[in-house]
Order: structure tokens, then C-alpha cells, then sequence
């Protein structure tokens, strides 16, 4: 168990920083200049040149791509993310900003989806084929085909707009700080954020529990006179291998629905920074916001790796 949790550390290690000199290639040969969203529209002609030159020698983009790669990576092994061209702030300083309302808004709304979407699937499979199953799926399927961001823009008109009862955008009203007032801000996106989580994983908690419940150990239970909370609490333990294999795919594609809510309710997050660094053509911005990123998917399937061998003994005797 150790060794190989220590060849997964290495691996992750390997292919962070496979994918650091990936981001790196990538933004820099895209097309634009950041330059160009800096300079002010009343400088023209001559001066525009030189302004430009400055400006591209203060933040080293005047050296050639080779050399420009190795100050980065060299600041990169030691935790330096650079500095973001429009604000002249430490990358690292802005994503830790940002990183706790993420993580809040994303943390909720993956619980909300577990604690709808594992009660349904299970509820789904044990009355299969009856009206409870074809409503359940019939949600699951409508909810994963609208857009979330129509669904967003639909809450927001009828609870905001309308009936005034709960607030469109931001963390805090002006002026707030507490708690309750922070609560009735996350309703809107923590909701509709979990309804994302909650439509897919209901139909694959329902598929591992008929797959289990047609197994031959679950008939024994019954022959043996086991009750069927027991060959559900059976059928779910094992079904769970296949929930936290999808759980921990799903994860980092869950953060690109954080960065739609994040948008449309104006919360302070990861997303609506990296949303701004793409418009400025921010390359530090862009390239940590894609670190942090890769770091979320290596540490979530390190987790589904270690998770296994909880949920199914035979990953941790290697059976």
C-alpha cells in the first residue's frame, strides 16, 4: 500500500510538471498580445511604439520564448507563480484570494448533489420500472439537458427579480459580513450547482445498485433470510467502488459549471478571475489558474486511489 502510494506521488509529480510546460506552450503561442489590452487608446503613433517596448522589457516579454520558458519554470519550482500584467499582483496572492469562495460554492454544491442524488439513485433502483423510477429519471434526464446557465438566469429572474426573496449576485450585501446573509447569497448558485451534480450521479448510483442487487451473493441474503435494508446496505457498500472512480473524473469538469455560476452570480471566485485573465490575455493569471487546475485532478484521483482500498478490501490486499 505504501509503495504504491509513493509511486502515485512520484507519477503525479511527473506529470505536473508535463503539463506545466504544456500550459506554458500553449498560452504563449496563442494568438494576441497582452501588450495590447495595456496600452491607454490616447497613445498613438510614435509614443504607442514606445510605450509598448517598455512594457514588454518590464515584464521580460521582449526576450526570446526559450528564455522567457526558463525564468518561469525556475520560478515555478520555487512556488513563485510570477505577476499578473494588469494588476502587477502576485498570481499565487490572487488565486489564494479567490480559492475559498471556489472551494466553498463547489464543496456545497457537490454535497447537496450526493445527499439528493445517492437517496434517489437507490430509491430509483429498488422501485425499478415503477412511476418513482420514471419520475426520478425523467428529472435526472431534463436536468443534465437544460443548460445551466438558463436554469441560472431563470432562478435569478423568478426569485430575485420577481419575488425579491433571495439576492442575485455577490457573496455579501453591501455593507455584510455575517453568515445569514451569506447563506441566503449561496442559495441560488449552491442549488442549481448541486442539481448539476445531483442529475448525473442519481443515474449512476441507480445503475451500480441494479447492477448489485442482481448479483448472486444479494439472493443469498434474501435465500438466508437477510432483510432488504441489508441487501441494499450490501449492494450500495459495493456499488461505491464505481461512484468514486466517476466522483473523482467528475470533480475537476465540475469546476468548469463553478466558473458559469460564478459568472452569471458575480461570485468572487477561481473562475470569474481566470474569465478576466482570458479577455486581458493575463498569461501568468491563466497559466495558474491551469495549475491549480491540474493540481485539483492529480490530488482527486490520489484520493479515488486511496479511497478504493476503504471501500474494497480486495484493492488493499491485492486480491
Amino acid at each position: 500500500m505504501l509503495r504504491s502510494l509513493v509511486i502515485r506521488l512520484i507519477t503525479s509529480v511527473f506529470v505536473f510538471l508535463v503539463i506545466a510546460i504544456g500550459l506554458f506552450a500553449l498560452v504563449r503561442l496563442a494568438p494576441g498580445d497582452p501588450i495590447d489590452m495595456m496600452v491607454p487608446p490616447e497613445v498613438a503613433g510614435e509614443d504607442r511604439v514606445a510605450y509598448v517596448a517598455r512594457v514588454r522589457e518590464r515584464f521580460g516579454l521582449d526576450q526570446p520564448l526559450p528564455v522567457q520558458f526558463v525564468r518561469w519554470f525556475g520560478g515555478l519550482l520555487t512556488g513563485d507563480l510570477g505577476y499578473s500584467y494588469s494588476s502587477g499582483r502576485a498570481v499565487s496572492e490572487l488565486l489564494s484570494e479567490r480559492l475559498g469562495p471556489t472551494v466553498l460554492l463547489m464543496g456545497s454544491a457537490l454535497l447537496l448533489g450526493l445527499i439528493i442524488a445517492v437517496p434517489a439513485g437507490i430509491i430509483a433502483a429498488k422501485k425499478r420500472n415503477t412511476i418513482i423510477d420514471q419520475a426520478i429519471t425523467n428529472f435526472s434526464i431534463i436536468a443534465i439537458a437544460v443548460p445551466s446557465f438558463f436554469l441560472a438566469m431563470l432562478a435569478i429572474y423568478i426569485f430575485a427579480v420577481q419575488l425579491g426573496v433571495l439576492p442575485s449576485a455577490g457573496m455579501y450585501s453591501s455593507g455584510r459580513t455575517d453568515i445569514p446573509d451569506l447563506l441566503r447569497h449561496m442559495v441560488l448558485p449552491v442549488t442549481l450547482l448541486g442539481l448539476t451534480v445531483a442529475a448525473p450521479f442519481t443515474r449512476y448510483v441507480r445503475s451500480g445498485m441494479l447492477e448489485e442487487l442482481n448479483k448472486d451473493y444479494v439472493r443469498t441474503i434474501h435465500a438466508k433470510g437477510g432483510t432488504p435494508a441489508r441487501a441494499l446496505r450490501h449492494g450500495l457498500r459495493n456499488s461505491l467502488i464505481s461512484l468514486v472512480t466517476v466522483l473523482a473524473l467528475y470533480i475537476p469538469s465540475f469546476l468548469s459549471g463553478a466558473v458559469i455560476m460564478e459568472q452569471v452570480f458575480a461570485w468572487p471566485g477561481m473562475g470569474q478571475l481566470a474569465i478576466r485573465a482570458l479577455t486581458q490575455r493575463d498569461y501568468p493569471v491563466i497559466i495558474g489558474f491551469g495549475l491549480y487546475v491540474a493540481v485539483l485532478v492529480l490530488v482527486c484521483n490520489l484520493i479515488a486511489d486511496l479511497l478504493y482500498s476503504v471501500v474494497d478490501p480486495r484493492v488493499r490486499t491485492g486480491r
